[in-house]
C-alpha cells in the first residue's frame, strides 16, 4: 500500500525554488509591474505615481514625432548591426576552421571583443572617429565628422557594435561547425562542389538551429543596445543616433517624464515579444 505524503514531502519542492522566486519577485515581476503602473500615471520628479491618467502617456508618444523616429532608428541599426555581425562572425568561423597553423592564436584574437565593455569600446572608437584628431580620417584622408555628420553617426555607431558582437557570434558558429560531419563535406567534393557551394549547402544548413538562435539574441540585444549611443553620440546629431533605449532614458533622466519613459518600455516590451513571435514562426524553416 502507498504511504501518504507527509506535509513536509509535499512542500519540499516548491522549497528548493523558493529562493529563485524570490529573486524573480524583486528584480523582474516587481520592477515590471511598477513599470506598468507608472505607464498609466503621470509622475512627480521624483518618479512616484501622482495621479492616474490611464492610456494618456502611450496616445502622447505616438503623437510625438520623436518617439516615431527613435523606432525608426532602433530598426535601421539593428538591421546593419544584425546582418553584418552574424555575417562576419560566420566567415571568421569558417576561416579558423580551415587547417591552417596557428589556429587557435586567430580564435582567441577574434574572440577577443567579447572581454571589450561598452563603455570602454566607446571610448576608444571616440578617438578613432575624431574628425580631426582620429587615425581613420588620416588612414583614409578624408575630414568626415564620423560622429557628428547624421550621414555616418549611426554606420559609426554600428560599427562599434559589430565589432563588439563578432565575439559571441564567432564562439556560437565556432561551436557549431565542430558538429558538421566530416562525411558530408567529402561528399560535396566528390560531387564536384567548390569551398562555396560547400558552406551553402552543407555548412548553413547544418548549423541553421544556432544561427536561428544567433538571430533571436542580437535583434534583442541590438534593440536594448544603450552604453554606445550614450557615450559617443547621445543621439545626435539631429536625433539620428536617437534609439528606443536612449529615448526612453531621455524622457525618464533628463525631462523627468517618468510616466512616459515606462509608457515606451512598455512598447518596447511589446515589439520585442512580436518580433520574437515572428521569428519562431519562422523556426520551421530550421534545420534540426
Amino acid at each position: 500500500m502507498k504511504k501518504k505524503k507527509t506535509l513536509f514531502q509535499t512542500v519540499e519542492p516548491y522549497l528548493y525554488i523558493l529562493p529563485a522566486f524570490i529573486f524573480f519577485c524583486l528584480f523582474v515581476f516587481w520592477p515590471f509591474g511598477k513599470t506598468l503602473y507608472l505607464s498609466l500615471s503621470r509622475t512627480t520628479p521624483l518618479g512616484e505615481a501622482a495621479q492616474f491618467v490611464g492610456l494618456q502617456n502611450f496616445i502622447n508618444i505616438f503623437t510625438d514625432k520623436d518617439f516615431y523616429n527613435s523606432l525608426l532608428v532602433s530598426f535601421e541599426y539593428a538591421i546593419m548591426m544584425v546582418v553584418f555581425s552574424i555575417a562576419l562572425g560566420f566567415i571568421l568561423a569558417v576561416v579558423s576552421n580551415e587547417k591552417m597553423k596557428g589556429k587557435a592564436i586567430f580564435r582567441t584574437i577574434y574572440a577577443l571583443p567579447m572581454a571589450v565593455s561598452a563603455a570602454a569600446a566607446s571610448v576608444v572608437f571616440m578617438f578613432i572617429f575624431h574628425s580631426s584628431l582620429g587615425i581613420l580620417n588620416r588612414v583614409l584622408g578624408t575630414n568626415i565628422g564620423w560622429l557628428t555628420d547624421s550621414k555616418w553617426a549611426l554606420i559609426s555607431v554600428t560599427i562599434v557594435s559589430v565589432w563588439m558582437n563578432i565575439g559571441m557570434n564567432y564562439i556560437y558558429i565556432t561551436a557549431a561547425l565542430q558538429g558538421v560531419p566530416d562525411d558530408l563535406y567529402e561528399s560535396a567534393s566528390l560531387e564536384g562542389a567548390g569551398f562555396f557551394h560547400k558552406h551553402k549547402d552543407v555548412t548553413i544548413p547544418c548549423i541553421s538551429p544556432t544561427l536561428f538562435f544567433l538571430l533571436i539574441i542580437n535583434v534583442i540585444n541590438s534593440l536594448q543596445a544603450y552604453a554606445q549611443f550614450k557615450m559617443m553620440t547621445q543621439g545626435g546629431p539631429s536625433n539620428s543616433t536617437n534609439v528606443i533605449v536612449y529615448e526612453i532614458y531621455q524622457e525618464a533622466f533628463i525631462n523627468s517624464r517618468f510616466g512616459v519613459a515606462c509608457a515606451e518600455s512598455i512598447v518596447l516590451f511589446l515589439i520585442l515579444i512580436v518580433l520574437t513571435a515572428i521569428q519562431f514562426r519562422l523556426e520551421k524553416r530550421v534545420t534540426y
